[in-house]
């Protein structure tokens, strides 16, 4: 009997198959003498890791094209078809160039900077150039994939972040000066904040060492706010476009803009999902998390704009589901689907008041309302968290966080710390950055410029012909 115990104790993911670990184990004590029966066991405890690092590795290999796909093509579509004919061009290139450009800073020293130790507020430089970082995991961040599959999946999110700030100052700022402050600002203010909230010793990860345990699943700080925040910075630097808001600048193809929707829609479940990196029970309540909400938020902002204009448009529809996106995006692998359903309802009716009244009230133009969808959207999104996290959910993450339960005032203070310090970071680092970016290159274009339309000015092309 002794001796079963023992084998049944060495097998160490009897824990997921508790009957077959049994049968196994039978079938290992019956073995006649001279089998090696403990090399078996270590053998079939390799497999089953093997099968499982697998298994977590394909799951994370198509988030990281999902969530790619959210750049490009998803959102490089919304934005094209939310702009006149004259920038259409110009506003895609804004998505599709950030895919090359911060893939290249992501490899020379931004993995390093946010996800290697160092101080509690920026990474340092263990993986610069992406040294030691391999095929072989990384138990800090994932113990079941290659490191390299976590820093390529983490690569596509601070390629989409600064993506999302272009839709501010669409249709006006110089394609030179664009480069130049993406890439100052994914330095200066993504690659930190990244760390703060997920890095090891972080300042806002209380899982791994920091100092304020800030629940941030996917990156409603690191991503929505931190963008949508230095959105609203860049459209009040850059003043309103020419004719704003007396001349029509109605979205030239709603069509475009619903498929680029349709397409982000789909790419947050890589987004979401991909988070919890591993194929397991978590990424699938994030999974569903993640559509309640969006599908909640849809109906609430067009609901919310039938009954103030009388008509539900297409346009509030594709931006309320992309603002229950942006708004369960922290709270995806915390909440059940219950909760879920509530956030969403609340950021669309939220995020279609800031965007058709509060905008409107104080006429900064947001070209398309980045602010308003993903900075107020992450913002109520991260807070709300503190709120409905449940350990029913994620014991393992709110375990570590210094014993906070579900529903603790603290961990409310908590969320809110990481907002303030995300909504400063933003602020003051796009700020600085614009002024360097004006001294150099000079931000906006000129008047004929803005005129004809960025797609000739800039770039000496045509996203339509004209003259057809």
């Amino acid at each position: 009997m002794t001796s079963f115990l023992k084998l049944v104790s060495q097998l160490t993911w009897r824990a997921r198959f508790p009957l077959f670990a049994i049968l196994l184990a039978v079938a290992a004590a019956a073995q006649p003498a001279g089998v090696d029966v403990s090399k078996r066991l270590d053998d079939l405890d390799k497999a089953a890791k093997s099968a499982q690092m697998a298994g977590d590795n394909a799951w994370m290999l198509t988030s990281s094209a999902l969530v790619l796909m959210m750049t490009g093509p998803g959102l490089a579509l919304f934005y094209c078809g939310l702009v006149r004919r004259k920038n259409v061009l110009g506003t895609m290139m804004h998505s599709f160039v950030l895919m090359a450009l911060v893939t290249i800073l992501w490899a020379v020293v931004g993995y390093s900077l946010a996800f290697s130790e160092g101080s509690p507020f920026l990474g340092g430089l263990r993986y610069l150039f992406l040294n030691g970082v391999g095929a072989d995991p990384n138990p800090d961040y994932a113990a079941t994939i290659p490191h390299q599959t976590y820093m390529v999946y983490q690569l596509m999110f601070a390629i989409i972040t600064p993506a999302l700030i272009s839709g501010a100052f669409a249709e006006r700022m110089k394609f030179s000066a664009m480069l130049l402050f993406m890439t100052l600002w994914t330095l200066i203010v993504y690659f930190p904040m990244a760390h703060m909230v997920w890095g090891k010793g972080g300042f806002l990860n209380g899982t791994l060492g920091g100092r304020v345990p800030a629940w941030d699943f996917a990156g409603g700080t690191v991503v929505h706010v931190t963008s949508g925040v230095s959105a609203l910075v860049c459209a009040l630097y850059l003043g309103k476009r020419l004719g704003y808001p007396n001349e029509s600048m109605r979205p030239h193809n709603l069509v475009l803009s619903v498929i680029g929707a349709s397409l982000l829609w789909v790419g947050w479940f890589g987004f979401n999902a991909g988070s919890a990196v591993a194929a397991g029970p978590l990424a699938t309540s994030a999974f569903v998390a993640t559509h309640f909400a969006t599908a909640a938020a849809a109906l609430a902002w067009m609901s919310a704009e039938w009954l103030v204009s009388k008509k539900p448009s297409v346009l509030g529809a594709i931006s309320g589901a992309v603002a229950g996106l942006v708004a369960i995006t922290p709270a995806s692998g915390f909440v059940k689907p219950m909760p879920a359903l509530l956030i969403g309802f609340t950021a669309g009716v939220v995020c279609f008041f800031m965007v058709s009244k509060v905008k409107q009230r104080f006429g900064y133009d947001d070209s398309l309302d980045v602010f308003g969808v993903h900075g107020i959207g992450g913002t109520l999104g991260a807070i709300m968290t503190g709120i409905f996290a449940t350990k029913e959910v994620n014991d393992l993450r709110m375990g570590k966080a210094m014993g906070l339960v579900d529903g603790d005032a603290g961990q409310v203070l908590n969320q809110i710390v990481a907002v303030l310090i995300a909504w400063g970071l933003a602020i003051a680092g796009t700020l600085i950055i614009l002024k360097i970016c004006d001294l150099v290159l000079g931000v906006r274009v000129d008047a004929q410029q803005e005129t004809q339309g960025l797609d000739l000015s800039m770039h000496g092309e045509e996203g339509y012909n004209f003259e057809s």
